[in-house]
């Protein structure tokens, strides 16, 4: 059961890669760059302007943090370790302890690949980032289609984060 839920810190430090990979390649200016610098009213000129060191740390560190809370979204396994052993007077001689070690050791890894996690993700993109993008583009004055460049951005992302966190056991 420990090994079901343990956190794979590799996977989440891998995850939180993704979005500065794909970000990459979907903002680069052959695919949606260009889109998003005129909806952004961005310029060359004030992309280089920041300190993308700071910005790329920071970033990676939000990443991080993303694909940590992912983490125990997405594996199925952690609802059911929470629901039935939160409580502070469990022991391990508890009848609910040994029925969830009984589950977790024949369905500990059911859910658990890369396609099942990408669903989720990307279905946390839609669900998620999609009114978060909205509303602040909304009070921003930002177009639709600003938003649906940021929206297929998070995605995708998501989609890659969590598949990677849900295969990776």
């Amino acid at each position: 059961m420990e090994d079901v839920l343990s956190i794979n810190w590799l996977a989440l430090l891998s995850a939180a890669v993704v979005p500065l990979l794909i970000g990459f390649i979907w903002y680069h200016e052959k695919l949606m760059g260009a889109k998003w610098m005129k909806e952004a009213a961005m310029t060359p000129e004030k992309i280089q302007t920041g300190n993308m060191g700071l910005i790329f740390g920071v970033t990676f560190v939000f990443s991080f943090l993303l694909a940590f809370g992912l983490n125990f979204t997405i594996i199925h396994q952690w609802g059911l370790f929470g629901t039935l052993l939160g409580r502070p007077d469990m022991s391990p001689d508890a009848e609910e302890f040994k029925i969830v070690r009984d589950l977790m050791s024949k369905y500990g890894t059911n859910f658990r690949s890369f396609g099942h996690g990408a669903m989720h993700g990307s279905m946390y993109g839609v669900l998620f980032a999609l009114p978060i993008l909205g509303i602040n583009a909304l009070f921003e004055r930002k177009s639709w289609t600003y938003i649906l460049i940021h929206l297929g951005y998070w995605v995708i992302t998501l989609g890659i984060m969590s598949g990677i966190i849900s295969a990776w056991i």
